[in-house]
């Protein structure tokens, strides 16, 4: 890590501003949710572990689920000076790691979790602009508060560009 990274781990959610690049290592089935308000150089980041409180016994950790990081994130975003009408989401993740494990026809938790983000974007009116998700191999998500760049590596497939 440099200096300004901050990290998220896994049911964690986190706001950086100008100069802080928020970071996320190991997202399989999990899904980090990138907020971003250019106007205000913020950026905001969600690594979701469930797509609901109902699939944990613990439902304490609103870091966990989309229903309540984003909701969480979207207000310590505005409380740095972010407008809800100029942030932006991208997401990246959501992989079916294990699918050759499971029955034919069962619905990955990737995929259950990529739905959740989306019904919980579109709840808050935040528009989805980008997105890298999908396939069966894990991947580290760096968000740049200053442009809201965000770069998506995986093992043996590079860098993408949201």
């Amino acid at each position: 890590m440099t200096t300004g990274e901050i990290l998220v781990h896994v049911a964690e959610y986190k706001v950086g501003g100008p100069g802080n690049v928020l970071l996320t290592i190991g997202l399989g089935s999990c899904v980090a949710v990138m907020l971003h308000d250019a106007g205000a150089k913020v950026g905001g980041l969600a690594h979701i572990l469930l797509p609901s409180p109902a699939l944990s016994r613990r439902d304490q950790n609103p870091g966990k689920f989309p229903q309540t990081a984003i909701p969480l994130l979207l207000q310590e975003m505005a409380g740095r000076g972010a407008d809800a009408a100029r942030i932006t989401a991208r997401i990246a993740g959501g992989a079916s790691m294990f699918a050759n494990l499971q029955p034919l026809g069962t619905i990955q938790m990737g995929e259950r979790n990529l739905v959740a983000v989306r019904t919980a974007l579109t709840h808050h009116s935040i528009p989805l602009v980008g997105s890298e998700v999908g396939g069966d191999f894990g991947r580290t998500v760096r968000l740049f508060a200053d442009d809201g760049r965000i770069e998506v590596s995986a093992v043996r497939r590079g860098v993408t560009y949201l």
